[in-house]
């Protein structure tokens, strides 16, 4: 293994391959803000910790030009390091933008971060509260299935048994209490998003058919909706459906109401490629992700099902090489949180609408697509990841909307 050794930006290359890089020497670091390197101390603070040992140099007088102070930048990098948990270590001196200071610390700096060679670098402890808050000590994804084409439309039924579908080839599966993992005997008609009623009825988007189709505990399947095509759906303790259903990256969204007696009414237009959608634990609201850009949008639920106050909720993160986070599913907890799937990871939101933590997911062919809370009790987290799906126990339970609505604690500012 070589270290990484870099004067600009150096978390980028172990931050996203730590397999591969786990040693980091970081001298007269760019931290400021060129090319958005400034991002970089706040993401570190919300990121689950990684595997990764830093060693850091500056000194006093390095640049303070008109995208900022490099000195006070690398002690804010340093402070946010040690706040998420990292093994850092460093020295300050009083040079400037050279690598004087750096060279001669070099000897240093390799001896201390290869100290324990071959012992692999250990993932730290983060200081951040939502991490804290949810997530299980020394667990990690675990693998559940494999081998797929490209799956999504993640649900939990009232038992706790998780099912999802490989949308090209019309498949669906089904997870049991046990973690057996088996095939369902139906053609599922390019479905998508999936949801359980408050009848017990599993509810799928059939991209193939254009219908919302429904299926009871035998597997019989029922036409809810004709001649419509959605993507997400989810489906309230009153029996109202709200469906997503996007035309392409260009042209504007449309959101639906189905009601129970299989009226269909349009609630919303105009996102841009409408995604992903939940209902708060309360069901007094509706979340949706705006894939083609960096938005979650909230709604108010009307007492006739109809959607009012539309406004940008939630601000996401996004990658340095892409335009927009494409966010796709997302779900909620019982105590409000909103975990939204993106191309960064599982980016977990406050109810209101900050991102307080990103919960990385095994590297797959493509981008995690969407979540729900399993198991006996809905404490394992499921995600489809492209042709993977993985699992994760959690200290908190998901929230169902075939239950009971449940008022979460005030959020605190």
């Amino acid at each position: 293994m070589v270290p990484a050794v870099a004067q600009c930006v150096p978390l980028r290359r172990p931050g996203e391959r730590p397999d591969a890089f786990s040693r980091v020497f970081s001298a007269i670091g760019t931290y400021v803000n060129l090319r958005g390197a400034d991002r970089y101390p706040s993401l570190i603070r919300k990121y689950e910790p990684k595997p990764i040992r830093i060693f850091l140099q500056d000194g006093s007088n390095d640049l303070n030009i008109y995208a900022g102070d490099w000195w006070k930048a690398n002690e804010t990098m340093e402070r946010a390091l040690v706040f998420a948990g990292y093994e850092v270590n460093h020295v300050w001196g009083e040079g400037g933008h050279n690598g004087q200071h750096g060279t001669a610390l070099f000897p240093q700096a390799m001896r201390w971060l290869w100290k324990d060679y071959p012992k692999p670098v250990a993932k730290g402890i983060s200081k951040n509260q939502f991490l804290s808050d949810i997530l299980v000590e020394n667990t990690e994804w675990e693998l559940v299935g494999e081998g797929y084409t490209f799956t999504e439309g993640t649900a939990t039924n009232a038992q706790g048994e998780v099912f999802f579908q490989d949308i090209p080839t019309s498949k669906t599966y089904k997870i049991d209490l046990n973690g057996k993992l088996t095939t369902l005997n139906i053609d599922a008609k390019r479905a998508s998003g999936t949801a359980f009623g408050p009848d017990g009825k599993r509810y799928t988007v059939a991209g193939g058919s254009k219908q919302i189709l429904s299926y009871d505990a035998n597997g019989k399947e029922a036409i809810v909706a004709d001649s419509i095509t959605g993507n997400d759906i989810t489906v309230a303790k009153n029996g109202n459906i709200y469906l997503t259903s996007p035309d392409g990256r260009e042209k504007p969204s449309k959101l639906y109401l189905i009601r129970p007696n299989g009226e269909k009414v349009v609630v919303d237009e105009g996102l841009k490629f409408a995604n992903g959608l939940c209902l708060s634990p309360d069901q007094t609201q509706l979340y949706v992700t705006e894939s083609a850009s960096h938005w979650v949008w909230v709604y108010q639920i009307q007492a006739d099902g109809k959607l009012a106050y539309k406004q940008r909720f939630g601000w996401l993160h996004v990658r340095d090489i892409d335009e927009n986070a494409w966010s796709d599913g997302l779900k909620c907890d019982r105590d409000g949180r909103i975990y939204v799937t993106s191309l960064t990871g599982i980016q977990v939101l406050d109810q209101l609408g900050r991102v307080n933590a990103i919960l990385p997911t095994p590297k797959t062919k493509g981008q995690v697509s969407n979540l729900c809370f399993g198991g006996k009790d809905f404490d394992t987290m499921y995600i489809t990841c492209h042709d993977k799906v993985f699992k994760r126990k959690f200290k908190v339970p998901g929230v169902n909307a075939f239950e009971v609505p449940v008022k979460p604690k005030a959020p605190r500012l």
